[in-house]
This record gives structure tokens, sequence and C-alpha cells, in this order.
């Protein structure tokens, strides 16, 4: 899947990850004391990491790490043995994020995977732009899309991700009725996708 907007080629990569105990202590542990310096020393920035709030169990995070050029997914999975991967996609940015500076706002991030064809990626990329000039001007609720990605080297169906902040739940609630306009735009996106699935989360503060 070719994305609309390489962004000076630059390459993503989210990971769903377990830990080995009932909770997510032991694998912040192991991302803060041997996988995060070891994306350091590779150049492979953090932009964000998230433990779960639906749909996400209490010992994994969500991650997805950054780097300024074109990688393979196993430069991201190298430093990942003994963690059991979930789920990986390796990505490339479309129209978000601008930049790979890490996620700092406090709040609910949701997570949606969409399942596309290729060629209607350019397309979903568009609606879901003009959808947002309304969507996120708002006075009704808290909310900003923070990253809209393609998959990397699929062919003929892939995957999406779109993850979008919100001060919390009831705004998201109310985000469910946007502005009319927004809404003509989210529904066009949705007769162009295969299937959704989302994720809710918190972002984690202290993985730095």
């Amino acid at each position: 899947m070719v994305t609309t907007s390489m962004k000076n080629g630059r390459t993503y990569c989210f990971l769903h990850l377990r830990g080995a105990g009932r909770d997510d202590v032991e694998l912040r542990a192991r991302l803060l004391g041997e996988v995060f310096p070891a994306w350091r020393r590779d150049t492979v920035a953090v932009w964000g990491v998230w433990s779960g709030l639906f749909g996400v169990a209490s010992n994994e995070l969500l991650v997805i790490a950054a780097a300024a050029d074109r990688r393979p997914l196993e430069a991201f999975t190298r430093p990942l043995s003994g963690i059991e991967i979930r789920d990986s996609l390796l990505l490339s940015p479309t129209v978000r994020p601008t930049d790979d500076a890490p996620r700092e706002k406090a709040g609910l991030y949701v997570f949606r995977f969409f399942t596309v064809a290729d060629a209607d990626v350019a397309e979903v990329v568009r609606l879901s732009a003009e959808a947002w000039k309304t969507f996120e001007n708002t006075a009704a609720y808290q909310s900003e899309p923070q990253g809209l990605f393609s998959q990397s080297g699929a062919t003929g169906v892939g995957r999406m991700l779109l993850v979008t902040w919100y001060d919390g739940l009831e705004s998201w609630q109310k985000s469910r009725r946007p502005a009319p306009e927004a809404m003509e735009n989210f529904l066009r996106r949705r007769e162009l996708t295969r299937g959704t699935v989302a994720l809710a989360t918190n972002l984690v503060a202290d993985w730095s």
C-alpha cells in the first residue's frame, strides 16, 4: 500500500506488545531498559506509548516508533526478543503527523484500523483531511486527529491506522455526532473501507 505522501521517506511502526505478568510493569521495564535505548542507538524515536482502556489487556502496551528514513519492519522488532508481539504494522504517514515529536497530551487516544483497497487510500486520506476541518474545530467537544497512516509494502488490500486524541470519553461520545460537513465525508470514507477495528487507550506519560 503506497501512501499519498511519504513525508520525506519517514517510516513508522505500530506494535501491540504483551508482557509476561498480569500487568504491564515487566513490559514497561523491558522497554525502558532495553528496547528504547537500542532504538535510540539506531536513530529510532518513540512517537508514543499507550496502555489499554478498552480492547487492550492489562499486560499489554501499544507503541509507535518512528525513523527519519525508510526502514524494514525488522529494524523496529529486532530489539524485542523475548517480548510477545501481538500485532505489528509498518506504516507511512499521510497528512498527519507532520513531524516525529512524541505525543504529550494526556487524555483518550483511539486507535482505529481500516481495511482499505490500495486504489482507495488517496481518497480516504482526502476525505479525512476535509472532514477534520469541521470535526476538530468545534466547541462541542475536544478532539484532534494525531496521525493517519497507510500500511507500507502492502499490495491490493491493506490496513490504515488513524490515531485520534480526545480529552475524555465524553468528548469521544459527542464526536460521534460531528458537524454535517464532517459526517458527510466520514460516511463517504466508510463506503471505501472493508471493516474497522478500534482500541481505546491512555497515553503513558513516563516512558522517556
